[in-house]
């Protein structure tokens, strides 16, 4: 049995281990053990002493007629009695089953759901124990043609023992990583059991605090392998190439006894079939010609390694990986990394690895132009990286460990485990399962350490342990923040300064180094292992840190956090489904929202964020030169031409395409550009001209069908407007004064100053509102405001606390009050002359306990079938705050539910997120024009408008059309953003969910002059200045149309 103390040793496991090795496609007999398994949770570890406690209390353990409980171990029996037990399938996370009955996720990011006493866990540590049987084939117990049965855990939280027929076989660590045992001994033809229990809570918690959901079970593949005598233990094919010949060569390593020989290496594609008669004939095998691998080329070829015995399949990949100078380089090419961070989940499963769910998000993350992928923060299921390399990713591997806890730990008499000898072993063991199960695929380039932990001693001995045994790939760790012991330098969230800062040659510190490990730091490579936190609706900024990496050849680019959002299924009390996060399953220690924090949202839409990714990483780049018409395409590929890419532009005057093309562009090869001329394009005489070009697949990719765009890049040919004489003020008559009735003007009708009608139907407005649901990141304040602070200095090292002028936006918000405008009416007034009709109405726009103002002016007219109204907002200077937004809000029916506009879309957009949009003419319901975050907030605006047509869905699929609002631009060239909603600004701060947002009663129309940029404050950079929306005046020129 085992030593009770398992739960709580810092080694690396024990028992019948067997050594790391690839995950290898043999032809070698297994058995798969996943399935039904008997199973029952237990609220604390049997044979501990504070377990047997909890244990006691508790009454969940069977007793004998004298009333003794079971022994702690009788489970592992061949003969126990589990008639008893609940049925579960495996594998799964037992909080994700059974309605809440096996107890429920927690979410934590950096703090532990349990106290800080390593390596100790708490009493109340909840223990899944699962039995099963099977059957052995005859033929396994076959000495002749086996030598070993194996048994493999692909993944358990967080720690296990497994007993055999009741014989103990071992213990095993690291959840993300495979553990391997010896059963040999233990099994016999014909019917066996196996016995399993795993430990929610153990040392192993404090090594993986991974700013996820904590989610205990045997949630990957249990397998029992047939060993063959003479069977090849690993297989490690290194692919290299030399981008100078377009040779490559493969350098063999076996495991395997001498029995194993003669083996044979095939590798069709490139005709080589070589024969080892023994140990010492394996060799490097050289091909004069070979067509590399790479993210954009991922050419794979298929090859076997082959003994008498068995049979290994393995599909290889040729590419060189070097460090030059400050480059990091595949055949010689700089790669620029446009990479995600990339936990596994799934809202229905937690980590449970399904492969068409894995498939569909590698082509997601391809058509939204993603090259890369960080393995946050342990390595995923090994057909994960299959499928990278098949689909064409660079990947950086990272270790499964995180003591992020333990940086934050104050009390100075607790070590990390990165720094703890005690803990040597394990950490080097963790690193030495994921280089070893994982070492064959050629998209990985490079291996990852681990995240936030710090640094000591075991990372060094990690990375030293790796470099002895691959030094074909470069070491990462961003913790190692002068890279005593890694190849690249790396950081989290550095503000775009702080990343100029990096790519240039100046002297400036940086962060955590003194001036000469700086100096050091500046020849190395650089990569953004995370920035562009994209929590809620956001990040904001990502041009401006692609600008850096264009201008920068130092700067790699990196890997935006994160990919995806990490909502779990479940329902309300009234049974709405809806995606929970941290807080939502009646955790008491828990970090919220942090956890729903990706480009895609949890049922797998993409946000608008990734929109505006795919813009910005867009492979190729365009420009435009009206004076010969002639159109750069220019590549930003790694090694990729564009022959895969078909280049077509289109032309249109106000929205219409007028004219459209296909420019005859012969492949350009990466890195370079070309120039080709257009023909004559017409511009129109009233209104805009724009020029979209776009590049879209030529033929069917794994990822997307022919057509998908790729690239797309607009251009306004417009003229610029000669300028404009200043208008001239309709002549008034005589004032009316007296506004107490009602009265018509047009398709309007008040009551009073008040709008009640427009076109026939309800309306109510325009009122002002400087109120936004806040955003994530206007809800956090990670570091320190860009309004407050200057961002271009703040960096080497602000004194700054998150209150005051530093808090969150949300806070500075709530505490101004400005959800609580009221209004004062100043003046009314209205001028009924000349066959039209003029009305004037001013108002202060005010919150409590304060001062600041603002007052609005409105100027109706009616001009012919048009209702024109201006509107004038004036801030009193009393303001000294960032605002949300700056506009007005009209209340509709409800029954008003479908846009058509000409403007920016089809999604939407802000200040600094504005480059997934484009000019043209769209429609969508309102529904549709909703962006359904984890945490209702700000959310649908689109900018630029120029027209807007309201309308009302038809049962039948159709729409009428009720209203048209043409907008002007101000007279600095501005035009406003327009959102339609079914709920106010209001409304949606105070839902935490979606199903908390009342039922809709109308539907609210906004039109702002301005909105706040969105940053990415919650874990990273405020808005930049230029984005940040500070008080002042402005306009709105609309008219409005009855239709």
């Amino acid at each position: 049995m085992p030593d009770p103390q398992y739960l709580t040793d810092t080694g690396p496991g024990t028992g019948r281990r067997r050594p790391a090795r690839s995950w290898l496609h043999t032809d070698a007999p297994k058995l798969s053990l996943n399935g039904a398994w008997r199973f029952r949770l237990l609220p604390g570890a049997p044979g501990t002493l504070g377990g047997d406690q909890v244990l006691r209390r508790s009454g969940a353990l069977p007793h004998d007629a004298d009333g003794r409980p079971e022994e702690p171990f009788a489970m592992a029996a061949a003969g126990y009695d589990d008639s008893g037990w609940d049925e579960l399938t495996l594998p799964c996370h037992w909080v994700m089953v059974g309605d809440g009955k096996y107890g429920s996720p927690i979410y934590t990011n950096v703090q532990l759901p349990f106290p800080v006493d390593p390596p100790n866990v708490p009493d109340e540590n909840p223990t899944g124990d699962h039995r099963r049987s099977f059957t052995l084939p005859e033929d396994w117990a076959d000495s002749s043609r086996y030598g070993a049965v194996v048994l493999r855990f692909d993944g358990v939280e967080s720690r296990f023992a497994v007993w055999v027929n009741g014989e103990f076989v071992g213990t095993g660590t690291g959840s993300r990583l495979a553990s391997e045992f010896d059963v040999t001994e233990l099994v016999h033809p014909g019917e066996n059991v196996i016995a399993v229990r795993v430990h929610q809570w153990s040392a192993s918690s404090y090594v993986e605090d991974q700013d996820q959901w904590w989610l205990p079970g045997i949630f990957r593949d249990v397998t029992l392998e047939a060993r063959p005598v003479g069977g090849l233990e690993d297989v490690w094919l290194r692919a290299d190439y030399d981008h100078q010949t377009g040779s490559g060569v493969i350098t063999p390593q076996l495991s395997c006894g001498d029995e194993a020989f003669p083996v044979r290496l095939s590798v069709p594609g490139l005709g080589v079939d070589v024969l080892w008669n023994s140990r010492e004939d394996v060799a490097p095998v050289h091909i004069e010609q070979v067509e590399p691998w790479s993210a954009e080329r991922p050419h794979l070829y298929d090859a076997t390694v082959a003994g008498d015995a068995e049979t290994v399949s393995l599909r290889i990949g040729f590419r060189a990986v070097r460090i030059v100078g400050d480059q990091f380089q595949v055949d010689g090419a700089t790669v620029t990394f446009h990479g995600m961070n990339r936990h596994e989940i799934r809202a229905d499963a937690g980590r449970v690895f399904d492969e068409e769910f894995a498939r569909e998000d590698l082509a997601l993350m391809k058509r939204h132009n993603v090259n890369a992928i960080r393995t946050s923060h342990y390595p995923p299921h090994p057909r994960l990286l299959d499928l990278a390399d098949e689909f064409g990713f660079w990947v950086i591997l990272e270790n499964d460990l995180e003591t992020h806890w333990a940086i934050e730990e104050i009390e100075t008499d607790r070590l990390n485990p990165t720094s703890d000898p005690t803990w040597h072993d394990a950490l080097v063991d963790r690193m030495r399962r994921t280089v070893e199960r994982d070492k064959n695929h050629p998209s990985i380039v490079m291996w990852s350490l681990g995240n936030e932990s710090g640094t000591g001693a075991n990372l060094a001995a990690m990375a030293a342990w790796t470099r002895r045994r691959d030094p074909s790939r470069p070491i990462h760790y961003e913790g190692d923040r002068t890279t005593a012991y890694t190849d690249v330098y790396s950081r989290m969230y550095p503000s775009v300064p702080e990343v100029a800062s990096i790519g240039s040659d100046d002297t400036t510190p940086l962060h955590g180094a003194t001036v000469t490990e700086s100096a050091r730091l500046r020849t190395r490579p650089f990569i953004l292992c995370e920035y562009a936190h994209a929590m809620g609706n956001g990040p904001g900024a990502l041009d401006r840190y692609e600008a850096l990496v264009d201008a920068h050849p130092r700067l790699h680019g990196g890997f935006v956090w994160e990919w995806r959002d990490h909502g779990l299924l479940t329902r309300s009390a009234d049974g709405t489904p809806f995606y929970g996060y941290g807080g939502d399953f009646g955790e008491t220690v828990h970090d919220g929202e942090f956890v729903v924090d990706g480009m895609v949202l949890s049922d797998s839409t993409p946000s608008p964020g990734l929109a505006e990714f795919a813009a910005v990483a867009a492979p190729l780049r365009f420009g435009f030169e009206p004076d010969d018409r002639s159109l750069r395409v220019a590549n930003h590929r790694h090694d990729a031409d564009t022959s895969d890419l078909r280049v077509a532009w289109r032309l249109e005057h106000a929205g219409r395409q007028v004219l459209e093309g296909r420019p005859d562009v012969a492949p350009v090869p990466a890195g370079e550009a070309a120039r080709v001329n257009l023909p004559p394009l017409p511009i129109a005489d009233v209104g805009e001209t724009w020029l979209t070009v776009e590049a879209a697949l030529a033929e069917d990719a794994r990822w997307a069908p022919a057509g998908h765009v790729v690239a797309r890049q607009q251009f306004d040919l417009t003229p610029a407007p000669e300028p404009a004489a200043a208008p001239v003020p309709p002549r008034a008559g005589a004032r009316n004064t007296d506004v107490t009735g009602s009265f018509d003007l047009g398709p309007a009708h008040f009551e009073g100053a008040d709008l009640v009608r427009l076109a026939g139907r309800p309306v109510s407005g325009p009122r002002l509102e400087l109120w936004r649901a806040p955003a994530s990141n206007d809800a956090l304040a990670s570091s320190p405001s860009s309004d407050a602070h200057d961002p271009a200095a703040s960096w080497r090292g602000a004194d700054w606390t998150p209150t005051g002028p530093d808090a969150s936006y949300e806070d500075q918000w709530h505490a101004a009050h400005l959800d609580l405008l009221s209004s004062r009416l100043l003046e009314a007034s209205r001028d009924g002359s000349s066959g039209g009709g003029m009305f004037h109405v001013e108002r202060r726009y005010s919150v409590p306990d304060s001062a600041a103002s603002v007052r609005v002016v409105e100027d109706w007219a009616l001009d012919g079938d048009r209702l024109a109204l201006d509107l004038s907002m004036i801030a009193s200077p009393e303001w000294q705050i960032v605002w949300p937004r700056f506009g007005v809000r009209f209340d509709l029916p409800a029954g008003v539910d479908h846009a058509s506009w000409f403007g920016t879309g089809p999604g939407p957009s802000y200040p600094d997120s504005r480059h997934g949009v484009q000019v043209g003419r769209f429609e969508a319901g309102i529904d549709d024009l909703f962006v359904d975050y984890a945490v209702p907030q700000e959310n649908g605006h689109r900018s630029d408008l120029r027209s807007l047509t309201l309308g009302s869905a038809d049962a039948d699929g159709g729409v009428t059309p009720w209203l048209r609002l043409d907008t002007a631009p101000d007279e600095a060239g501005r035009r406003p953003g327009f959102t339609l909603s079914r709920w106010t600004a209001q409304q949606i701060t105070a839902a935490a969910h979606s199903f908390e947002l009342p039922g809709p009663t109308a539907s609210y129309l906004y039109l702002d002059a301005a909105q706040n940029g969105l940053g990415s404050r919650s874990c990273g950079p405020d808005v930049w200045p230029t984005e940040l929306l500070r008080p002042g005046s402005r306009s709105l020129h609309l008219s409005f149309k009855e239709l």
